[in-house]
C-alpha cells in the first residue's frame, strides 16, 4: 500500500466548504479508479488554514495510472466549485507502507 499525502492551505472561512467539496468532487472521482483504497481529510484545530489529505492506494502504479488530463478535469470542477485562489497545495509526498512480520 502507498500513501498520497497533501498539505493544503485553505482560506479559514472556507475550510468546511473545502472539506465538503473535496468529498463531493475529488473523493467521488478518485473512488472510481482501480487501486483506490480510501481517503481521510485531517483538519488542524490549531491552524484553521491547514488541511491534510491522506489517500491510500494499493500501489504506485495504480495511483500514477490516472492521466494528467483526467486530473486536470477534476481540478477544474473543484476550482469552479471553490473559487480560484481559495486554496493551494503547499506540500505533497508519496509514501510506501512497510510491514514486517513478527516471529
Amino acid at each position: 500500500m502507498v500513501i498520497e499525502w497533501l498539505r493544503v492551505n485553505v482560506s479559514p472561512e472556507l475550510r468546511e466548504q473545502y472539506v465538503q467539496k473535496d468529498e463531493e468532487i475529488w473523493t467521488a472521482a478518485l473512488s472510481t479508479y482501480p487501486g483506490f483504497l480510501g481517503k481521510e481529510v485531517w483538519i488542524n484545530p490549531d491552524n484553521l488554514a491547514e488541511v491534510i489529505i491522506v489517500v491510500r492506494w494499493s500501489g504506485f502504479d495504480e495511483w500514477y495510472s490516472i492521466s494528467p488530463e483526467e486530473l486536470e478535469q477534476v481540478e477544474a470542477r473543484f476550482n469552479a466549485a471553490m473559487g480560484e485562489g481559495t486554496h493551494e497545495i503547499v506540500e505533497s509526498a508519496g509514501y510506501q507502507i512497510r510491514k514486517f512480520l513478527r516471529t
